[in-house]
């Protein structure tokens, strides 16, 4: 579960500094228009500390870790949320100074689907997890 914790807590830390430099870097550089940076701080609050929160809430309850692939799980998520978030943050620096390319939605949309499959992945190990408990509890008499 620490681990868990400090997995939450990186994307906690890492939000609230991708936050100041999308505030800073659009001020230093007189940018007032919209940009991906904008989104980073959200997407790395909600989909990295919050959801982390989440899923150490059901480690607690339901011991999902020890459900197989859990830590292959794992790692995917964070290569694919680390891999959007670089993306957004690339791309949002490229918008703010004005050289912005097409072809980079097609380079984010594989952190997207990245995420997308693990967060099914994910569904299915919290289902696993709460049938085992289920049964557990079961033939317990509970």
């Amino acid at each position: 579960m620490q681990k868990l914790f400090k997995i939450s807590s990186f994307y906690l830390l890492l939000g609230l500094i991708v936050g100041v430099f999308y505030r800073e870097f659009t001020k230093f550089n007189n940018f007032t228009g919209t940009t991906s940076l904008g989104l980073v701080h959200t997407h790395t609050l909600v989909l990295g500390f919050m959801f982390f929160m989440i899923v150490l809430l059901l480690e607690k309850n339901f011991l999902i870790s020890q459900i197989k692939n859990f830590k292959a799980w794992l790692i995917t998520y964070n290569v694919g949320l680390i891999y959007l978030i670089s993306v957004l943050i690339f791309r949002g620096i490229l918008q703010v100074k004005g050289t912005d390319f097409a072809g980079l939605s097609h380079i984010a949309g594989l952190g997207h689907a990245i995420l997308g499959v693990s967060l099914v992945w994910f569904t299915v190990i919290v289902n696993k997890a709460i049938k085992k408990y289920d049964e557990k509890n079961k033939a317990k008499g509970l």
